[in-house]
């Protein structure tokens, strides 16, 4: 894949989730919140409790300003709209995507997620998926962009690219896959060429790294 591809790519996935454009429309404290809560999920694998939170917002701001994040689909709250679940590209949701920083395990929201984590903080990482047609396991381990290895040798991210509905957790993330090799993710393509498209490993992380590196400058 061309890096004028993934620029089209990348610009197609900021229409559909902006997350930089959204977090650059905050007020400075709750662009602090949100990074913090970033930081977070990548240093202890879960987000800030409510208390936690309370000591940046006050007690009185906590639902105000989960609310806010909330509504710019920056955090993903739970049912109760009490504590944040998940924020792209962690969630607390047991999902087919785990990213191993250190001695802390987390989960991804999709498989473009996974793989945006170590550019994304400059840490080493071990990814841990399936592909999405066969179920064969995936496993990836990165220092930073860089590739250090990865079993099969050569898999792909699918994306089938849709509408986010409110909520990229429940609608594009789950159509952000991996697959095992060239041929499975052609022959995929193949069935719906308009919406989908595929990104060899490399194409991937450097895809992964230029949509999420800009949430902590």
């Amino acid at each position: 894949m061309t890096t004028a591809t993934i620029s089209d790519a990348l610009a197609r996935l900021n229409r559909l989730l902006p997350l930089k454009e959204r977090q650059n429309r905050l007020d400075p404290s709750l662009r602090a919140l949100h990074t913090e809560i970033l930081r977070s999920f990548a240093e202890r694998g879960c987000p800030p409790s409510r208390g936690q939170i309370a000591a940046q917002t006050g007690t009185d701001g906590v639902d105000i300003a989960l609310r806010r994040l909330a509504g710019d689909d920056l955090i993903v709250l739970s049912p109760d709209r009490r504590l944040v679940t998940g924020a792209y590209p962690f969630t607390v949701e047991e999902r087919a995507h785990r990213v191993t920083i250190g001695g802390v395990t987390v989960h991804a929201m999709c498989a473009l997620d996974a793989l945006s984590v170590a550019p994304m903080f400059e840490v080493r990482t071990r990814v841990n998926s399936v592909c999405h047609v066969s179920g064969a396991p995936v496993e990836i381990l990165m220092q930073g962009e860089q590739l250090l290895s990865a079993r099969p040798e050569r898999p792909c991210i699918g994306i089938r690219w849709q509408d986010t509905s409110g909520c990229a957790a429940q609608s594009l993330c789950m159509e952000m896959v991996f697959r095992a090799d060239a041929a499975t993710a052609d022959a995929w393509q193949q069935k719906d060429r308009g919406n989908a498209s595929v990104f060899d490993l490399p194409a991937a992380v450097e895809f992964g790294a230029r949509f999420f590196q800009p949430l902590l400058a």
